[in-house]
């Protein structure tokens, strides 16, 4: 049977969506890009790439679609191109974990020994009874760009010194980029050497933006408490 052109063409305009995603760099530059807009050289330093590489891989990435790019000055800033993009690489990431298993013993050796996790209704409760006191652990960029109400910035690298400013008698709930963030594990660790009792959100911002956005009061569907 012959091939039918018109049709092919269509899988293949599909399968540049594909190509977007085939890049480990790639996937590393839209994680960043989810908590925060940033520029090309931003990217760059995040990534520990350098300047020209990030820039075409950037080129992938707005070719399909995923992000877009402003102009400001010398230099080119760019973000996810909305909702819809952001909740394709978040499940493109939670599948492949759920289906690999090479994902899951990278994600293991990478993040270390689990810590003990709290989801966002059990959150929600606990804030509202004044029973925990919410930080978040991302650069203080990423927190500017938006973050979860009510949540404290203390990055990762001030939380040892700034242990003070946490309320006694509170449980600390550290949270990050997501389910692959080493922030929020380390800081967990941190708080409970320091013999504060703390748990990891077992969501991170991106997760948290397209629940709210989405329901309203946040719904994330089963285990996630």
């Amino acid at each position: 049977m012959r091939s039918d052109p018109a049709k092919s063409a269509l899988f293949q305009a599909i399968a540049l969506m594909g190509k977007a995603f085939a890049s480990p760099v790639r996937l590393e530059l839209l994680d960043l890009l989810a908590q925060a807009p940033r520029t090309v050289d931003e990217l760059a330093q995040a990534s520990g790439q350098s300047s020209a590489n990030t820039s075409q891989h950037l080129q992938v990435l707005h070719a399909a679609g995923m992000v877009t790019r402003a102009r400001e000055g010398t230099s080119v800033r760019y973000a996810v191109s909305g909702d819809d993009a952001l909740a394709l690489w978040l499940s493109l990431r939670d599948v492949s974990a759920a289906r690999l298993a090479e994902v899951e013993r990278a994600a293991r050796a990478y993040l270390g020994d689990q810590v003990e996790t709290i989801g966002p209704q059990e959150l929600l409760g606990r804030l509202a009874r004044g029973e925990a006191v919410l930080v978040d652990v991302r650069p203080a960029t990423e927190f500017a760009a938006g973050h979860i109400d009510g949540a404290r910035s203390i990055p990762l690298d001030e939380l040892e010194r700034r242990l003070a400013e946490l309320p006694a008698g509170r449980e600390v709930i550290a949270y990050c980029r997501g389910p692959f963030c080493a922030y929020a594990h380390r800081a967990v660790r941190t708080l409970e050497q320091a013999g504060r009792q703390a748990r990891r959100l077992n969501v991170g911002w991106p997760e948290w933006k397209l629940g709210a956005h989405a329901a309203g009061p946040l719904t994330f569907g089963p285990g996630t408490g």
